[in-house]
């Protein structure tokens, strides 16, 4: 049993042990998705997920309550008031970002036998982009942190177990390097967007 603090009051958690096996439909599609900033996914397939940006949305409603919170005397009960409304709507940010990554992982689960993902949102891990290192860019730190990539990430790989579906990290190095038809690495600079197959002769 685990008990919770959050900032709209407590919740007491058990943990059971059970197996838990979803049945999923072959569908012959194999995808590759790559995450970012503009569009919250791309796959191999030109498909885009729009990136909700929730903390952006939440943003003045953040900002009234914050005001609210400095303007009270400390120590008042009003400034408490205010400093559990304003945990309130950090919350609220929270649970839609989580419902977004599990819908989103589980639908992109059952729509493949296969996921190749970029593997840049494993925090945890000794891997090559790393988030933590990313979010010291204070350009992109907000961005970055509202995407939420880390948290997709489990999802992805806990629906990847449920369903059967093999979830795999790819490393980033030179993943825009190399030709997908030929295999040849094709230099490219950061204004390059499109990819060209060289042709035949040269590869």
């Amino acid at each position: 049993m685990l008990k919770l603090t959050t900032a709209d009051g407590y919740y007491v958690q058990f943990s059971i042990n059970q197996e838990r096996n979803e049945h999923h439909k072959p569908t012959n599609r194999m995808v590759g998705i790559d995450v970012g900033l503009s569009h919250f996914y791309t796959d191999s397939e030109g498909n885009k997920v729009e990136n909700p940006r929730f903390l952006r949305k939440a943003e003045k409603a953040l900002k009234r309550a914050h005001k609210r919170v400095s303007r009270r005397t400390k120590g008042s009960k009003n400034r408490l008031k205010s400093i559990k409304k304003l945990g309130r709507e950090h919350l609220k940010v929270s649970r839609r970002r989580k419902d977004f990554a599990v819908k989103t992982a589980r639908a992109l689960i059952q729509s493949a036998d296969l996921v190749a993902i970029v593997d840049a949102a494993g925090a945890c891990r000794r891997l090559d982009l790393k988030v933590r290192n990313m979010v010291k860019n204070h350009h992109l730190a907000k961005s970055i942190s509202d995407a939420s990539w880390t948290l997709f990430r489990q999802w992805l790989e806990y629906f990847g177990k449920v369903f059967d579906v093999p979830v795999i990290a790819v490393a980033p190095h030179y993943t825009s390097q190399d030709c997908s038809n030929c295999g040849q690495e094709i230099k490219k600079t950061l204004s390059t967007r499109t990819h060209k197959c060289p042709p035949p002769w040269v590869c």
